[in-house]
């Protein structure tokens, strides 16, 4: 069956003719790369978010990386994350040499859940092998409770960073996330699905100077030009240093312009997300699954607007809902098949059973699609398909009992 409808992607940037003038602009500077639209954006995301420091990279993974070298997680450290993530939450531990474990999420908000976080480092500290970094993810646009994180971390010893990828334009108890009141780190993405947009992108902020000093060096190589940090006396103008072992992971003038651009429009981007959630929620109050609950110290930026259906409709009664809804026109997608899952970390000794509840999620969830330039006939046409889809697979199933 193909839709006569035009195809609804899951998520799509928002991109202005001011979005297109900034690249131009640089384009026609002096300056595509290391030039002056980096630390001018790297500035007002830090003014937004309320942090002392922002690092711009070329991607969020790439946050992750040098985030993780920067409070030393190396051989023999573990990290502990949530799995209900992208893989690249994990990841980054693992390039550092560390090993990665998974805390099970809350039912509800789909974030990693304090309780079971406590639980797992009691046992432990029992064991000997508390972790020296979490990195709760702010999964579809919404803190974790973080102040209960952070409480932890002031008993078992361990650092925070904050995967916020999704959650730019949040907040969590009146304050922007970012801000990194509960955390050592906080990591942002500028991929074309996320809140804001530098095609691809990240930022990593702190209040922190050194380990903003350290992650500036490992973005670049290791290198340093800053006279004061020299180990040797400058034998003159043209004089760096490379003092670490870092990586290219420079964002450039042009993406850094967009992203500039793109911020000024953030507030009125999370108002449209919020506006579609509400009426997504409006529409599918009476249907026997489960929409996204919003904890009451969070304001959510919307990134997914992720639904979660009955238990008793099974892996397989969720891919044919799927299914239907592609064939419709409307690109749903999973967020997400759990880490832990995947065929390297299985090999890496995880499997099924350790994480239930991030399991269940990844067996019935279906990500709707949500973006700014949506209209609410949107919203009606993904309902209307989804309640359709539902009824034939309630008809299906009692015609089969």
């Amino acid at each position: 069956m193909t839709s006569a409808h035009p195809a609804l992607p899951y998520g799509r940037q928002s991109i202005s003719e001011a979005d297109i003038a900034a690249v131009v602009d640089v384009l026609r500077s002096d300056w595509l790369t290391q030039g002056p639209a980096v630390p001018a954006f790297e500035a007002a995301l830090a003014k937004y978010c309320r942090s002392r420091h922002a690092i711009a990279v070329n991607s969020a993974t790439s946050a992750l990386h040098i985030a993780c070298l920067a409070l030393g997680v190396g051989p023999g450290d573990q990290v502990w994350t949530s799995p209900n993530t992208f893989v690249a939450s994990a990841n980054c531990a693992i390039y550092c040499g560390a090993s990665v474990d998974f805390v099970d999420i809350d039912p509800s908000t789909y974030n990693m859940c304090p309780e079971r976080l406590r639980e797992k480092l009691e046992r432990a500290r029992r064991s000997g092998s508390l972790p020296k970094v979490v990195i709760p993810v702010h999964f579809a646009g919404q803190s974790c409770d973080m102040a209960a994180i952070h409480a932890l971390s002031q008993t078992y010893g361990f650092r925070i960073i904050e995967d916020a990828s999704h959650a730019i334009g949040g907040h969590y108890r009146s304050e922007p996330v970012g801000c990194c009141q509960y955390s050592d780190i906080t990591v942002l993405s500028f991929h074309p699905v996320k809140i804001i947009t530098t095609a691809e992108g990240g930022m990593a902020l702190t209040n922190d100077h050194r380990l903003a000093r350290a992650m500036r060096l490992l973005r670049s190589h290791g290198i340093t030009r800053e006279a004061e940090d020299f180990v040797h006396a400058p034998e003159g103008p043209w004089h760096y240093e490379q003092q670490n072992l870092g990586w290219n992971y420079r964002l450039t003038d042009m993406q850094a312009a967009l992203g500039l651009s793109q911020l000024t429009r953030l507030d009125e981007f999370v108002r449209l997300r919020r506006a579609l959630a509400e009426h997504y929620d409006h529409c599918l109050l009476d249907l026997t699954l489960q929409i996204p609950v919003t904890h009451r110290d969070c304001l959510s930026s919307h990134h997914l607007y992720v639904i979660r259906l009955p238990e008793d409709c099974g892996r397989l009664g969720r891919a044919k809902i799927f299914a239907a809804l592609r064939e419709t026109g409307i690109g749903v997608n999973l967020h997400y098949h759990p880490v832990h899952l995947q065929p390297f970390y299985q090999k890496l000794g995880f499997g099924p059973g350790q994480c239930p509840q991030a399991e269940s999620h990844g067996d019935l969830a279906i990500t709707l699609p949500l973006f700014p330039k949506m209209q609410a006939s949107d919203v009606d046409r993904v309902c209307a398909a989804l309640r359709a889809a539902l009824h034939e697979q309630e008809v299906a199933v009692g015609a089969s009992s």
